[in-house]
């Protein structure tokens, strides 16, 4: 009886998993944590110890992108991986780093390029904004560090019709990030990495 409740679990965790990759997929929705909520109300789930975790949902969605958008999808990735590059190019001085889902590879047609940038002086990216004559509109990021909550400056704009979200950190933080391990997919990835991944790209 244990085994059987604990498949049908099982099975309802895929389930959530799948639903939550599709809004992702489809509806636009970006952030995990959203997905699996709005899935799990959609299936009527109560139980949050069933909710999969961002791994499950990652690879729901890249079998779902697989079965659905394959034609669409690595183009729209290639696309955006080409306007990465062409603007950490234009922003090197700002020390920047790829994120999200451009990097891990889901993103789709509702996905926007993010970058970390980790600059000496916050005004000079504004400056240097305003002088390239980038359309843009400022706010901020509200992350978590340690026990609480930091806000952090973020420009959002647009390149050649892809949606651009540019973060900004302090340096210290980009001096203080782990080192990325072997067995661990990259988090965040400088310039000549992403060069490499659209150099790998068919």
């Amino acid at each position: 009886m244990a085994k059987a409740r604990s498949r049908k679990d099982l099975n309802l965790r895929l389930h959530i998993a799948y639903l939550a990759a599709r809004l992702m997929a489809e509806d636009g929705v970006s952030d995990y944590g959203a997905a699996k909520q709005k899935a799990a109300r959609q299936a009527g789930l109560r139980d949050a110890n069933l909710l999969p975790d961002n791994h499950e949902i990652e690879a729901a969605l890249r079998e779902y992108q697989g079965l659905y958008q394959k034609d669409d999808q690595p183009l729209q990735l290639r696309r955006m991986r080409e306007v990465a590059v062409q603007v950490m190019r234009e922003f090197e001085a700002f020390h920047p780093a790829l994120v999200g889902s451009v990097l891990s590879g889901t993103a789709g047609r509702h996905s926007d390029v993010n970058l970390q940038l980790f600059p000496d002086d916050s005004k000079a990216l504004s400056l240097f904004l305003l002088n390239k004559r980038y359309e843009f509109e400022e706010g901020a990021r509200r992350i978590r560090r340690g026990e609480g909550f930091i806000e952090v400056p973020q420009f959002a704009l647009e390149v050649d019709g892809i949606p651009v979200t540019l973060t900004v950190f302090d340096p210290d933080e980009e001096r203080s990030s782990p080192r990325p391990r072997a067995d661990v997919a990259p988090q965040r990835a400088r310039l000549a990495e992403v060069e490499a991944l659209l150099g790998t790209e068919p």
